[in-house]
């Protein structure tokens, strides 16, 4: 008999369930594979960064173990950027370094919540957020979103029990693409102070916002860090997937929380990313704003394709950052349908029921599209493949 484990308790990662999609299927020269199932860059650093890189192999302290909450020399670098980005002030004491972001969500939860606490997270979820908290005992409260994607406070309001510990949000958005507006942020954050519990508010994919500037305001007021824990990662703004590297900002008596944590599990960052990290944020500036300025041109493809997959009823519910969010027309669930259209149109995409909850079917209408790898011609392509498609369609709704 099998007995019940941490890990048990949640479902398997769906990107290498994806990637099996494609065992024993065959792809023709002229019409190769399209993968949008994962938001990671899969071109290296910069030839800049990566001749750094190089010469801090020759560093012994690139090889040893670092502070736990990161190395100094980051934690400033980075509470630099993080206050001339959101215009107020950010010390070093402020921020930590984690191994990855979502190592910076495992931390921040192992020190905010026990077994039999509760997490709101909106609809649709990023499964890693859902996955650490079936594996930490702590119960995800769902959080219905509209066709907008965009949760409301006053929603959010009527799940907060004795045993909510926090809100965890992710804008712009994984897997909806959607950047919440900034009085939606405000809304959130008023709430959680005024709850008592804290605002997780997780921009790995700040750096692409549409926006120029900071999205919101909310390091402005006062005493904010006993509020709001912002989580970062440095691996789409350097391309520094396998290094490693994220960030907490928050109140450093968390932090020194997280700090048990972080010794238990990786005692540091890894040094090669850190020192990456660093090197980054004080010299590639420009080169970030010219990836920036390629990811929105790529959202604006999908825009400018989309209207053929329009007019033979798919709907795009939410675009930004790396992603398009979109409703197809089909009868069959996209669970099913999936592993379908990599063998008939050879584009892997995402179910959206890999972000809801089981039972939850709202996700069998959905695909999440992770364009940031596609150029336009790719994003024209995965348009035009998912146009051709001539499936039974679904029932139309009925007005109640």
């Amino acid at each position: 008999m099998t007995h019940q484990t941490r890990t048990r308790a949640t479902f398997a990662p769906p990107i290498p369930e994806a990637r099996r999609w494609l065992d024993g299927v065959t792809f023709p020269e002229d019409r190769p594979l399209i993968n949008l199932s994962q938001a990671a860059p899969v071109d290296p650093p910069p030839l800049p960064l990566r001749r750094a890189m190089a010469e801090a192999m020759e560093n012994p302290d690139t090889h040893l173990y670092g502070p736990v909450l990161g190395n100094d020399s980051l934690r400033a670098a980075l509470a630099e950027n993080w206050a001339n980005h959101y215009g107020a002030p950010v010390a070093p004491e402020q921020t930590a370094i984690t191994q990855g972001c979502n190592q910076a969500f495992a931390a921040t939860l192992a020190a905010l919540t026990t077994e039999g606490d509760e997490v709101i997270l909106p609809l649709p979820w990023y499964f890693n957020h859902k996955m650490w908290l079936d594996m930490s005992g702590v119960t995800a409260v769902p959080l219905a979103t509209g066709s907008d994607l965009i949760p409301t406070a006053e929603d959010a309001a009527k799940l907060i029990t004795s045993k909510t510990r926090a809100i965890a949000l992710v804008s712009p958005n994984n897997p909806g693409g959607t950047e919440y507006p900034e009085a939606t942020l405000r809304a959130f954050y008023d709430l959680a102070k005024s709850h008592g519990i804290r605002l997780i508010l997780d921009e790995t994919y700040r750096d692409f916002h549409s926006r120029a500037g900071a999205p919101h305001d909310l390091l402005q007021s006062p005493d904010w860090d006993k509020t709001l824990i912002q989580l970062y990662s440095f691996s789409k703004a350097y391309r520094l997937t396998g290094h490693r590297v994220g960030a907490i900002i928050t109140d450093p008596a968390l932090l020194r929380e997280m700090e048990k944590f972080q010794d238990t599990v990786a005692i540091c960052a890894p040094q090669m990313g850190q020192f990456a990290a660093e090197w980054g944020l004080r010299n590639l500036d420009p080169w970030v704003a010219e990836q920036r300025a390629e990811v929105l041109a790529r959202r604006a493809a999908v825009e400018a394709h989309f209207p053929p997959l329009a007019a033979k009823g798919w709907r795009l519910l939410g675009l930004g950052a790396y992603f398009a969010y979109i409703e197809h027309p089909f009868a069959e669930p996209a669970s099913t349908l999936a592993p379908k259209i990599v063998r008939e149109a050879g584009v892997l995409l995402l179910p959206g029921s890999m972000f809801f909850p089981k039972g939850n079917d709202t996700g069998e209408r959905h695909f999440r599209v992770a364009f940031a790898n596609a150029d336009k011609d790719g994003i024209k392509a995965m348009c035009t493949r998912l146009a051709a498609l001539d499936w039974p369609l679904a029932a139309p709704k009925t007005s109640k």
